[in-house]
């Protein structure tokens, strides 16, 4: 019999990339990964798992490399991760099209991916959003700015991650940071396109929806301004029926308006004055410790049902408990080098801790840039009750420690 392959464009090393290797073997099928540098993705060669290196960025390639499997695969599926935009899961759609597989429509991933874009669909379907402008240059930044009147949000309009997001409080840091986005240092895919967005302020909602269904309604929260690497993320958010029930309609009518309905997606709110706002939709799952909370807090595997969609299967999203699952996030306070980072065995040994989790090895020179490359760990936890999972957690959070040494002071 035809071994049965299910195919991944790229990977991911500090997400979700292993938790879909492991899923795929125990739902008996082979993962391969295309990649361009499968080296990255450490998980790959712990798990012994089959890797192609080919250039994910051309299409052409994938196709002929995917004809190729075919002589000795079944392909069940193909998937895939966004790297610093979402333009590999655009192509995942692409593949899936081209060899008849399920997968998402590339034309709704595109679409939704540019975030100015996703605003003007979202708007025009009557969703609320911040107000917003597009930008090419230092000018446009500044008159948008103005108009919408600070603070704001200035962030590229492709990209993930928060990567060159920053929330802008006053000329001084909107002329920072508008110059750190046009004056190289921030890497730009195509022509520099910069969203200058209304700052929704009220507290922080993300919703995990699979095809026309919302799973889960979390709550998460953020270091100090003015930018947003995430401290914690709990699942179910803390709502009202009444609040509750005005979120799920509320991503509901996003899926509609961005026709994102097969497959998984991520929606981020804000809960304001004038009621939920949408910060974001990311026609993706979501990533970090998203899928592992979910499964904690509902019982539903976003990543074992999302492959079971990618290969045709059918898919089971009842929830089978109510528990509250939370993650805390380990993040730096300053640049140096990561001395040491310890306490993980006492932590995971705490009843209720779920895992604990350290990103980088000691002597790892550490250099914060704003975004989630700046976490160094998680501790994720559950029980069946709000005030007894956060007490679980910060059990586990003082049994950890690391030290970091500052820099050198170069001397002129």
């Amino acid at each position: 019999m035809t071994r049965r392959a299910f195919i991944l464009i790229e990977g991911n090393a500090r997400g979700n990339g292993l938790l879909y290797i492991q899923a795929a073997k125990r739902l008996g099928l082979h993962p391969i990964t295309l990649s361009a540098d499968p080296a990255q993705y450490d998980y790959l060669a712990a798990e012994k798992n089959e890797a192609i290196r080919v250039d994910t960025n051309n299409l052409d390639l994938l196709i002929r490399e995917c004809c190729q499997l075919r002589e000795t695969y079944d392909i069940a599926g193909i998937s895939g991760f966004a790297r610093v935009n979402e333009s590999v899961y655009a192509t995942v759609g692409k593949l899936c099209r081209y060899f008849d597989l399920p997968g998402p429509n590339p034309a709704s991933i595109e679409r939704c991916s540019d975030k100015f874009t996703q605003c003007q669909f979202l708007a025009e379907a009557g969703v609320a959003v911040p107000a917003y402008r597009l930008a090419a240059n230092a000018a446009d930044v500044e008159r948008s700015a103005a108009e919408i009147g600070l603070p704001v949000i200035v962030k590229p309009a492709v990209g993930s991650g928060s990567v060159g997001v920053r929330l802008c409080r006053n000329v001084d840091e909107l002329a920072e940071h508008t110059t750190y986005l046009l004056d190289g240092e921030y890497i730009w895919p195509s022509s520099p396109r910069i969203l200058v967005e209304e700052f929704a302020q009220g507290p922080f909602y993300d919703v995990a929806t699979m095809g026309n269904a919302v799973i889960a309604v979390g709550a998460a929260d953020f270091h100090s301004p003015p930018y947003f690497v995430p401290c914690e993320s709990m699942f179910p958010a803390p709502l009202t029926d009444e609040e509750h029930e005005c979120i799920v309609d509320v991503s509901l009518s996003c899926l509609r308006a961005l026709d994102l309905g097969w497959g998984p997606a991520n929606i981020e709110f804000r809960w304001t004055k004038r009621g939920p706002v949408v910060v974001e939709v990311n026609p993706r799952l979501p990533g970090w410790t998203t899928p592992r909370l979910v499964q904690l807090a509902y019982g539903v595997d976003l990543i074992s049902e999302h492959i079971k969609l990618v290969i045709g299967d059918k898919c089971d999203l009842r929830a089978r408990h109510s528990h509250t699952s939370a993650a805390r996030f380990l993040v730096p306070d300053r640049d140096g080098t990561l001395d040491r980072i310890e306490g993980a065995s006492r932590a995971v040994a705490v009843p209720g801790v779920a895992e604990v989790k350290f990103y980088f090895e000691p002597e790892t020179p550490i250099v914060r840039k704003g975004d989630y490359r700046d976490m160094i760990g998680h501790v994720i936890a559950a029980s069946p009750d709000r005030t007894r999972t956060a007490a679980i957690l910060q059990r586990a959070i003082d049994l950890i420690d690391w030290s970091i040494t500052p820099f050198p002071t170069r001397v002129e």
